[in-house]
């Protein structure tokens, strides 16, 4: 049987533009989630520093969020509810399982604009039906499918987003923002990365890649020849050669030597060509590299 698979990231990393980090005063770069090798040690905290942290950054970046949602007039005059329900869920990911790839800027922000819209999408189609109340529940699961779909094949799967996508059409409040819901989730998003980076970053690192752990922007590294025509196509073999130290994750990793055994060390991961991973398997090996 054939074994059908796309990885959007074999043909967007080598155009991501490479990371800024290393280029920022350190005090900022070290919290947008950048450490060097002197600065990035693997101390374990235990649990109990981890659960207090995860507690501070729920509690005031929720809070926040609520304080906000009721000092916009124009939050108040759509009926925004004061937190859309799938922020709970996304406060866990982002405070407490910061490591996970489900939890990085990329998944947490993206994931969710594609959910909205799609919900938003969605709902606005049912609601042409004149039995819409009827069918609202078909809509409901159609959004949410149909958002796992989409976050799946870019690379951005974020459980909260799927209640976004649900609630988008099941609850009544949520439906009838419209896409006014769209700002209302990117608005909550942003606040909660911010807090997300202040918070985090003190005793422990977020986020600890922002696009991917991958080198990126080899198209914009590597040297044209005059009257070459620049090419985004990349080697799988040298994709970590074209452009020294541009990993999102700012630590380089190494992919898919044909033959050799399933490898990981600390900042290397090395699959075997005829080995399959899926992306979040993938991202998930690469984050354990890092914390070894």
């Amino acid at each position: 049987m054939p074994r059908w698979h796309l990885d959007i990231d074999r043909y967007l990393n080598p155009v991501v533009a490479p990371s800024i980090l290393p280029r920022l005063p350190y005090p900022i770069a070290h919290f947008c989630g950048y450490r060097t090798e002197k600065t990035h040690r693997s101390i374990p905290l235990g649990n109990l520093i981890v659960v207090f942290w995860s507690v501070i950054g729920i509690f005031a970046t929720l809070s926040l969020i609520g304080l906000i949602g009721q000092n916009v007039p124009s939050f108040e005059s759509n009926g925004v509810p004061v937190i859309v329900g799938s922020f709970g869920a996304a406060a866990v990911l982002d405070f407490y399982a910061i490591e996970s790839p489900l939890a990085q800027p990329r998944n947490a922000i993206v994931g969710q604009l594609i959910a909205s819209v799609t919900g938003v999408s969605i709902c606005r189609l049912f609601m042409l039906s004149s039995n819409f109340e009827s069918i609202r529940w078909v809509g409901g699961a159609l959004s949410c499918a149909v958002a796992t779909g989409l976050m799946a094949l870019t690379g951005t799967v974020h459980p909260p987003a799927g209640a976004t996508a649900l609630m988008a059409v099941a609850d009544d409040q949520v439906a009838k923002l419209g896409w006014f819901l769209i700002p209302v989730v990117m608005l909550g998003c942003g606040v909660m990365l911010l807090m997300a980076l202040l918070v985090n970053n003190i005793q422990r690192r977020f986020p600890v890649y922002w696009w991917t752990p991958e080198t990126t922007g080899e198209y914009w590294c590597r040297e044209v020849t005059p009257g070459e025509r620049p090419s985004v196509e990349t080697s799988h073999d040298n994709k970590s050669a074209a452009c020294a130290s541009t990993s999102s994750g700012d630590l380089e990793m190494a992919t898919s030597i044909e033959d050799q055994p399933l490898v990981i060390t600390k900042g290397l991961v090395q699959v075997p060509r005829n080995f399959y991973l899926s992306i979040e398997e993938k991202k998930m090996l690469e984050t354990l590299s890092l914390r070894l």
